[in-house]
């Protein structure tokens, strides 16, 4: 025997289709007798386009076959059988290892897109790109902060988190601390009402005397303290949502009553089952206040334990974000915003300057901010309430207009919004437009209200950018139901929203501060 053949032998046994088993057996007993001159033990026989090795370990060590290559292989056994040299001694260099068919099987056998193709693009996946563009970014953001640092130095102060300052907003503190006095007036209220006390009319009057005073005393005391802007902003943020849970615990209540009224008065048209508008508790009311919902409901959906060890990693990211967002605040945004214009005033070049190199670190201070807040806070929350509904956000990140947006991003206030405002509009006859334009109004509303006050300035900024954005909902819908693409309005509304429109809030209300500041000194 040569000893190219007694080389070959020892390749590795291909795998055979299941349906070509018997064709091979059969080939290869009637091809012995060519090959009697050859060991038994080392022959190698082609069969079908297959290599196949006859020793003591044909059943052992198999190599993994692609599963397209066997298909075609199996298709073109005939072709392959036709051509092939029975008895034959081929040399390694001439077998195909890689391969199950011979060179002249047809390589290219249907039409098939290229993947970043615009038809096949969007059928891959980019697990991968995505990868990439993770490593570049972090990549490119440590070498413009190693850049930072050995130029500017370590700009963090020592009093960032806490100075001599914080200890005198502690009329802030007090009004936080004092305002669980709110729900537990509408609990008595509440009470009153199912104990058949007070009229209808009488609790509608009174919910809206607590919830107007509830807003009005947190604006008061910002408004007579100089606080920090940071401080006034958590109060009225705290304030806001203890307000939106008592709208809906009073409206709901009210609801509940009127359906079950309907039910006993024999109102055939009903047709939801009713939760118990008797189980008005006080564990029901704080569990709600402290519950990550604004939407009030006699029982939420719970879990069936709590998860520690799943808390305190929670918690450790809750930290080292929060971190980064001082670190982005204090390194980057302070600096820019102190060396920048007011950008509605001066050099209109320069201004596009400043707000596009403050994008960047506004877009991450958001980002990271959303991440705390709707993902890490609401999420630990939950988890130490065992409250089950965790739906705090969708992928907003791939919205396609401006409204798909708003429905996304904040799912807790869209839900109150859509059930508190939007569908009572609808119920009492308002056109969509309408419902939709009041919602904005509303949210515009607490907006200016939670930055305005805090910085103790009423331009309106936050009003209007808010407001702005239901022209950027019509054109947004407009150029989708046009171009079907789902690329551009995503494209507008990462370039208004982050890359425009933060940036040039946050520099308005900077330099309107300093202006403030400036003329009382």
């Amino acid at each position: 025997m040569s000893p190219e053949i007694k080389k070959s032998s020892t390749l590795r046994q291909r795998s055979l289709p299941q349906n070509a088993a018997t064709v091979v057996d059969t080939s290869l007993s009637s091809s012995s007798s060519s090959s009697s001159s050859c060991s038994p033990e080392n022959s190698l026989q082609s069969v079908e386009g297959f290599v196949v090795q006859k020793d003591s370990n044909r059943n052992g060590e198999n190599s993994e076959l692609n599963k397209e290559s066997a298909i075609e292989n199996d298709n073109h056994v005939r072709t392959d059988n036709e051509s092939m040299h029975n008895g034959d001694h081929v040399g390694p260099s001439s077998i195909s290892v890689s391969h199950g068919y011979r060179a002249a099987a047809p390589a290219h056998r249907r039409v098939k897109e290229s993947p970043l193709s615009s038809d096949a693009i969007f059928k891959q996946s980019h697990a991968g790109l995505f990868n990439l563009c993770i490593v570049v970014l972090i990549a490119v953001n440590s070498r413009l902060i190693i850049e930072n640092l050995m130029k500017y130095g370590l700009l963090i102060r020592a009093g960032f988190w806490f100075s001599s300052r914080s200890l005198r907003d502690w009329p802030l503190l007090m009004c936080c601390l004092t305002l669980p006095v709110f729900p537990l007036a509408a609990f008595v209220v509440e009470r009153l009402v199912q104990h058949k006390f007070i009229s209808e009319s009488i609790v509608v009057l009174l919910h809206v005397i607590i919830t107007t005073s509830e807003v009005l005393y947190p604006i008061f005391v910002i408004l007579r303290c100089d606080s920090a802007v940071l401080s006034g902003l958590a109060l009225m943020l705290f304030t806001s949502i203890i307000w939106l849970k008592l709208v809906s615990y009073a409206h709901t209540n009210y609801d509940l009553r009127t359906l079950a009224e309907s039910e006993n008065k024999g109102d055939g048209s009903l047709t939801t089952k009713l939760e118990n508008p008797q189980n008005i508790t006080l564990k029901n009311m704080a569990y709600f206040i402290v519950a990550p919902t604004l939407c009030y409901q006699p029982s939420y959906p719970r879990t069936a334990f709590i998860r520690k060890g799943w808390i305190i990693r929670q918690l450790i990211k809750l930290v080292i974000f929060t971190g980064l967002m001082g670190f982005i605040i204090e390194q980057y945004i302070n600096p820019i915003v102190k060396n920048s214009q007011h950008p509605l005033k001066g050099n209109f070049l320069y201004a596009m300057e400043r707000v596009l190199k403050l994008s960047v670190p506004t877009l991450y201070v958001w980002l990271c901010m959303f991440y705390c807040l709707f993902h890490l806070w609401l999420n630990i929350l939950a988890e130490l309430l065992r409250f089950g509904d965790r739906e705090f956000y969708k992928d907003w990140w791939n919205a396609k207009t401006i409204e798909e947006y708003w429905r996304m991003w904040n799912m807790p206030v869209h839900k109150w919004m859509v059930r508190h405002v939007y569908l009572p509009c609808l119920r009492n006859g308002i056109p969509k437009s309408g419902a939709i334009m009041i919602s904005f109004l509303v949210s515009s509303l607490f907006h200016e209200l939670c930055i305005g006050i805090p910085c103790h300035i009423f331009k309106f900024w936050a009003f209007i950018g808010i407001m702005f954005q239901v022209p950027l909902v019509i054109l947004t819908n407009y150029l989708q139901n046009k171009f079907q693409n789902a690329m551009v309005g995503n494209m507008i509304f990462w370039f208004f929203f982050c890359i425009l429109g933060q940036p040039m809030c946050v520099l308005l209300y900077y330099h309107d501060i300093m202006n403030q500041k400036g003329r009382m000194k």
